[in-house]
């Protein structure tokens, strides 16, 4: 894209969806190495037809941004998170790791590279990236490729809500997201390809999203097909469901540690049964698209849970929450130590 056609892009009416930008972090991995990695102008792969990501879906992936501060500064929020939960899929789906310092440095070249389409302050907009790793040699046996490759490549987004965070009404899914002992808790492909059928089922019957029980029970909350999920209860207190195959969102732990330390509230990280959750004052769900998406109501096969905060805007202690976290990404409040990592110029 060239310089003008960048110029020419309507900062605030940006959806959520891909435009190619000038430039993509690569690396590959072949005989028990990582080699050096550099940015590649070329947006496409070329691959055998026989690739293990074809055959086995040995695939993992992240998701972050890159933000204009208020006072100019380009920076990313939390990416060692990132790393470190990338490389924790990988192990799990016998990937090599992508050394988490590495992992810094790509994100710092390929947003620096881009700085054309870091959205302005105040838009609405940012740079969204996306880092990847596949099998890429061909596989024909049930077996773990022996090449990979790790890319990164951003995309300027548009704000999740247009016209503010209205609250949505999820249905309790009648399919599991993910099995005890299973890959629930790492960001894996194949998991939002088992999401697909149920998200698209939901979404013709009028919900904005799925919310899925634990499947050994189906007696406790575990999160969404994108989403982790929190509550409010009625003393003001914070409510996260823990569960081993729940993946572990860098978004809830912020907001967790925002309501201790910035907020002073109680945060409770433990099981939380369905049948508590008509007693919770808010609920939202939390990532890294949509920071914290409002839910206004729970439709339960024919029974309906609706919170007191409403369907016309975000409850109030979740708007404190989210308002602080943004806060700190946008460079409005003083970060923790560490959050914010600047990318150099």
């Amino acid at each position: 894209m060239s310089t003008a056609a960048r110029n020419d892009i309507d900062w605030g009416n940006l959806g959520f969806g891909y435009i190619k930008t000038d430039y993509r972090y690569v690396c590959r991995y072949k005989d028990g190495k990582w080699d050096e990695g550099g940015l590649e102008s070329d947006a496409t792969i070329t691959l055998s037809e026989c690739a293990c990501v074809f055959q086995y879906s040995q695939s993992v992936f992240e998701g972050l941004k890159a933000y204009r501060t208020e006072d100019g500064r380009i920076v990313c929020f939390r990416p060692d998170l990132n790393a470190k939960r990338m490389a924790d899929s990988a192990t799990r789906l016998e990937m090599p790791p992508f050394p988490e310092e590495k992992f810094i440095e790509a994100v710092k070249m390929v947003v620096k590279a881009n700085e054309a389409f870091v959205p302005p302050y105040g838009s609405g907009a940012t740079l969204y990236l996306r880092p990847f790793m596949i099998g890429t040699n061909p596989v024909i046996g049930v077996k773990p490729a022996e090449e990979f490759e790790f890319r990164i490549f951003v995309t300027p987004v548009g704000p999740y809500f247009k016209g503010g965070a209205k609250p949505i009404v999820v249905k309790i899914s009648d399919f599991d997201r993910a099995a005890p002992h299973g890959t629930g808790n790492i960001k894996a492909g194949l998991n939002y390809a088992m999401s697909l059928y149920p998200i698209v089922k939901a979404h013709e019957e009028g919900f904005a999203e799925n919310m899925y029980l634990d499947p050994q029970t189906r007696t406790k909350v575990e999160e969404t097909g994108g989403a982790n999920i929190i509550f409010i209860t009625k003393e003001g207190n914070l409510v996260t469901p823990k569960s081993d195959s729940i993946l572990p969102s860098i978004t809830r732990r912020s907001i967790c540690y925002v309501a201790e330390n910035y907020l002073g509230m109680k945060v409770e990280h433990r099981e939380v049964f369905f049948s508590e959750v008509p007693g919770f004052e808010e609920c939202g769900l939390c990532g890294t698209a949509a920071v914290i998406s409002p839910v206004g109501r729970i439709y339960d096969h024919g029974n309906i849970i609706n919170f007191p905060a409403g369907m016309e805007e975000m409850g109030p202690v979740t708007k404190k929450l989210y308002d602080t976290l943004t806060g700190i990404q946008m460079g409005r409040i003083e970060a923790p130590e560490g959050w914010i990592v600047e990318i150099d110029k």
